[in-house]
């Protein structure tokens, strides 16, 4: 646990301002910006982003300007700041297409970063890349929910190191509807899907067995399971 941590604070204390930015916008939750604090005590520009943004936590954002030796009443100027209700819809989807024309800027190791610690707009965003890597990284953020695991699993975007990652991963793999995904996903290695045809039900088995987007020998070794379950 503790190189774990030692790994994570390297990692931030190395991360470029605007991959900081990015996970200030859109954090997977309140302990990135602990984090983000511990790893830039000796960076004042991050220290700065931490003091100013409006998603900060209050005593995070106390302790950043203590660092930087600001008066304390600043916080609460930006508190109430961000408080205010005005316009906050729209500034949440400004903030997304913002998130999305920031991210298609990163390198793939900023890319990397962020998907390891960034909140769902920004998993959104990074699942679809190009890159295997990055997807497979975005899976293994602690924070990403068995939804979004489904919709990975059901997209034939999805690279099949990602496909196999999931079906390889038991608290997942537990759950009816992302086995269902894997199965119908005409993208998914048959030697993934293959051994998931026992596992799911009788109706969903005779649509697949139909279903000319997933491979033949797939559809084949359904309607052998089907004329024994049938025996």
């Amino acid at each position: 646990m503790a190189d774990e941590k030692r790994l994570i604070g390297l990692d931030l204390a190395e991360a470029s301002e605007e991959v900081v930015r990015i996970l200030m916008d859109d954090p997977s939750g309140d302990a990135v910006f602990n984090d983000i604090l511990d790893a830039n005590r000796h960076r004042p520009d991050i220290l700065r982003l931490l003091h100013e943004h409006p998603n900060t936590p209050r005593e995070v954002a106390a302790e950043a300007a203590s660092a930087l030796s600001l008066p304390a009443e600043t916080v609460s100027a930006v508190e109430a700041e961000a408080e205010g209700e005005t316009g906050e819809q729209e500034a949440k989807l400004q903030r997304r297409e913002s998130i999305v024309q920031r991210i298609q800027r990163l390198s793939v190791g900023q890319k990397i970063q962020l998907a390891m610690r960034g909140g769902k707009d920004v998993r959104n965003v990074l699942i679809r890349d190009p890159n295997r890597e990055v997807v497979i990284k975005v899976l293994e953020n602690p924070k990403i929910t068995e939804n979004e695991v489904e919709m990975i699993a059901r997209n034939p975007s999805t690279p099949d190191d990602a496909l196999r990652y999931i079906s390889k991963k038991k608290d997942w793999i537990r759950r009816y509807n992302v086995v269902l995904s894997l199965a119908s996903n005409p993208k998914t290695p048959i030697g993934v899907s293959m051994p998931l045809i026992p596992r799911l039900r009788l109706h969903d088995l005779v649509i697949l067995e139909k279903n000319k987007n997933i491979p033949e020998a797939v559809r084949n070794s359904i309607k052998r399971y089907l004329k024994l379950r049938k025996q």
